[in-house]
């Protein structure tokens, strides 16, 4: 690939400083360097937020992506705890978690292909972009198809709940009467969506890490390509 500078000509349309691109120019940041650079934090973010959501306890765990139930719903089970259904209530929360740790694994073929088929493009509005630009990235190339991908895994480990066919008629009326999106209305949709928005979510805490301290991931390229729009 014939080298030049990457960043010459990006200021304006990229929202860069002048210093940041100014780093970058003096650091003498090639397309090369940055799509093997953007490649890189791609694929670290992604099998980072994989391997971290993607166990047991990895949702239900964790307070940042712990998936409850849906704000109307959530205070009306609050309520069950003085009709002693409150374990009932818990045994559904948790099932839905689980389901969540279910299906992420399967995310990490698809994420890896959207690297794959990254375009200069695209590497180009990463590495000049915000520090959420490698979530976004992931989002617009994969969310469709995870959804596609998660919904019969999220559909098969929420069904075994007895509690889960009473959510969604519940949740229905509740649609019906603008307490929850529609979104929300059903179970499988509802925890799909929020295994995808804790995923995305674990993607970028990794993305600002790299970016924070691009030495500190041991990586030559990272360091390179981050370390000159520090």
């Amino acid at each position: 690939m014939k080298r030049r500078n990457f960043t010459v000509g990006l200021v304006g349309a990229a929202g860069l400083g002048v210093s940041a691109a100014q780093h970058a120019q003096a650091a003498g940041l090639t397309e090369s360097d940055a799509a093997l650079g953007v490649r890189a934090a791609l694929e670290r973010g992604a099998a980072a937020a994989v391997d971290l959501l993607g166990r047991s306890g990895g949702f239900l765990d964790n307070p940042k992506v712990r998936i409850t139930l849906p704000g109307y719903l959530n205070e009306a089970a609050k309520l069950l705890k003085y009709t002693g259904q409150q374990k009932r209530v818990d045994e559904l929360v948790t099932a839905m978690n689980r389901a969540a740790e279910a299906a992420v694994p399967q995310a990490k073929s698809i994420l890896l292909g959207a690297v794959k088929a990254m375009s200069v493009d695209d590497a180009r509005q990463i590495v000049t972009g915000p520090d959420t630009s490698v979530t976004r990235f992931f989002a617009a190339k994969t969310r469709a198809p995870l959804q596609v991908k998660f919904l019969p895994i999220v559909t098969q480990a929420t069904q075994k709940v007895s509690l889960a066919d009473k959510y969604n008629a519940v949740a229905g009326k509740a649609a019906g009467m603008g307490l929850v999106g529609k979104d929300e209305a059903k179970i499988e949709t509802y925890v799909t969506g929020k295994t995808l928005d804790g995923l995305y979510l674990m993607i970028g805490e990794e993305e600002r890490k790299i970016r924070k301290d691009p030495v500190g991931t041991g990586s030559a390229i990272l360091s390179k390509v981050f370390g000159s729009l520090r």
